[in-house]
């Protein structure tokens, strides 16, 4: 018979009042919940000393969870930092083609951050940056209803009235993409800046959508997520969100002090 003292066993009935562990690893900021499965599966985690091969499991507290070997870090408050991505820079923590990547790049005092979503190798401005893989998860949930906005430049002839037809939302290669407000802002030489809402953010959703009206994007700069702004931070610096802040926009949802 087990001891008081001693770790439940994987699988004892009480563990599901915990929590999923894949959720437990993406807290403890070592990467998303998506990620912590494919960990799972490979078998790279261990609970109570036991290797375990499906993300179908609850934690509880008092169990001792290991990656490659080593106990997960001591949870920190969930922490969200601006970070402005310069162009030629993929937001990845490795490329096998060598090319730079975001994390390369960032002050090592940030520790283990993983992004929010993603920005592409061309593309530029306001990448959100967290140690808390739940808070990465819920900040990126078309859900939160916030809108990710854009300064982009295209060449190409504006035509208003397709542009104002993307508010229907649009289908593109069999895609569909929900509503977008794309509104015209000046002319630049053979180019032109548009500024564009959405809040969906599917992959190059963007340039896919301003393809399909004949216009090139030759550059886009994310200026906004939701209520975090690029304001004036320079390309390439950091700045920190306070926690005040994130408690006002999460609503208490997420631990951050």
């Amino acid at each position: 018979m087990p001891r008081a003292s001693d770790p439940p066993d994987v699988g004892d009935e009480d563990s599901r009042s915990g929590e999923r562990i894949a959720k437990v690893i993406a807290r403890a900021g070592l990467c998303s919940r998506r990620m912590a499965e494919e960990w799972i599966t490979a078998g790279r985690v261990s609970v109570n000393g036991k290797r375990i091969a499906s993300p179908a499991l609850d934690v509880r507290p008092a169990d001792v969870v290991t990656v490659d070997g080593s106990p997960l870090p001591e949870r920190e408050r969930a922490r969200l930092w601006r970070y402005h991505k310069p162009a030629g820079l993929v937001t990845t923590h490795s490329d096998p083609q060598g090319r730079p990547t975001v994390f390369e790049r960032l002050p090592a005092e940030l520790g283990r951050v993983i992004s929010v979503g993603r920005l592409d190798l061309t593309s530029e401005g306001l990448l959100l940056l967290t140690n808390d893989g739940d808070l990465a998860r819920r900040l990126e949930l078309p859900s939160t209803g916030w809108t990710r906005r854009y300064r982009v430049r295209v060449h190409g002839g504006i035509d208003q009235a397709a542009l104002a037809r993307l508010q229907q939302g649009v289908t593109v290669d069999g895609v569909r993409y929900g509503p977008i407000d794309a509104r015209f802002d000046r002319v630049q030489g053979a180019n032109a800046w548009l500024t564009m809402g959405l809040q969906e953010g599917k992959n190059r959703e963007v340039r896919k959508v301003l393809d399909s009206l004949g216009l090139q994007v030759n550059r886009l700069i994310r200026v906004a997520y939701g209520p975090f702004q690029l304001g004036n931070l320079e390309r390439g610096c950091v700045s920190e969100v306070g926690a005040k802040v994130l408690r006002e926009q999460l609503g208490g949802k997420v631990a951050v002090s």
